[in-house]
């Protein structure tokens, strides 16, 4: 069942208050002693900080004093009652590579679940002061105490696309390596490294389309309510829209996300795309 108006507008507050809280925990370790150790995952170097668990911790002890129903799933401290009808799902700092660099290009990601769906989520950025939030009734950018529309712009072609990846050495192996290097040869403009602040941009209408693959669950579905309320589409690379359908619930999902502002832009993409498709 949809969510209401006015529950939307209630929980659409709540996050606003929910990334305050984060980016209380995170900006005084931004550039400063941050405690950066290697988390022992499937890179050589996979780092976690005490700003990726104090933001998490404090974003679920606001929703635990409000909502002491909802459940998490989150990646630093893993999954409570994942099946509840509310599920936050929420990745602190994504991009901690970034942010240990020094680097603006980390995010928040804060996103709901309603009966096994996203339908409302946040990308944060509190060094730059913005927040983008989107959810069935649109998407918008809060910037130093302003507020705009979000909206994608139209790139049918992808000769004309600007495209972004986080790190393709990283994210991509054997085929989907073999699809990026297309899709990128065939762009315009190809940017890497900015993890899901690219996501944004797509909703804000600077870039075209967005290609990840090894991703998880709270890497991207705070992303989807925000590029669908701009007018943008998130699928996986066969083309099969992730909005209705958490594609990191099923065992066979390897990750693989496009992001678009342009379904025909998508399209001349998904040719190569889904000869790599998981």
């Amino acid at each position: 069942m949809a969510l209401s108006q006015d529950r939307t507008e209630e929980l659409d507050a709540f996050l606003v208050e929910l990334n305050r809280a984060a980016a209380d925990a995170i900006l005084p370790l931004f550039r400063g002693d941050h405690g950066v150790v290697h988390k022992g995952g499937r890179w050589a170097f996979d780092p976690v900080t005490e700003a990726d668990k104090g933001a998490e911790r404090a974003i679920r002890e606001r929703v635990a004093e409000r909502y002491p129903t909802h459940g998490f799933i989150g990646e630093e401290y893993g999954e409570d009652r994942p099946d509840a009808e509310f599920v936050w799902v929420l990745d602190p700092v994504d991009g901690t590579r970034a942010f240990i660099a020094g680097l603006p290009l980390w995010c928040t990601l804060i996103g709901l679940r309603h009966e096994g769906r996203p339908v409302l989520g946040s990308i944060g950025q509190p060094y730059l002061g913005e927040l983008f939030i989107g959810h069935a009734g649109g998407a918008r950018l809060m910037s130093r105490g302003r507020s705009r529309p979000l909206k994608v712009r139209p790139c049918p072609n992808l000769t004309d696309a600007i495209i972004a990846t986080t790190d393709p050495e990283m994210c991509f192996s054997g085929a989907e390596l073999g699809a990026w290097s297309q899709v990128r040869a065939a762009a315009k403009l190809a940017r890497l490294g900015c993890d899901a602040y690219a996501y944004a941009m797509v909703a804000a209408g600077t870039l075209d389309l967005v290609l990840e693959a090894g991703l998880a669950a709270w890497d991207i579905e705070a992303a989807i309510p925000v590029l669908e309320g701009a007018g943008g589409l998130v699928t996986d690379w066969r083309g099969e829209d992730l909005g209705g359908r958490p594609a990191a619930r099923d065992a066979k999902w390897r990750g693989q996300v496009a992001i678009a502002g342009d379904r025909a832009c998508l399209e001349e993409a998904l040719v190569a795309l889904r000869r790599a498709a998981a």
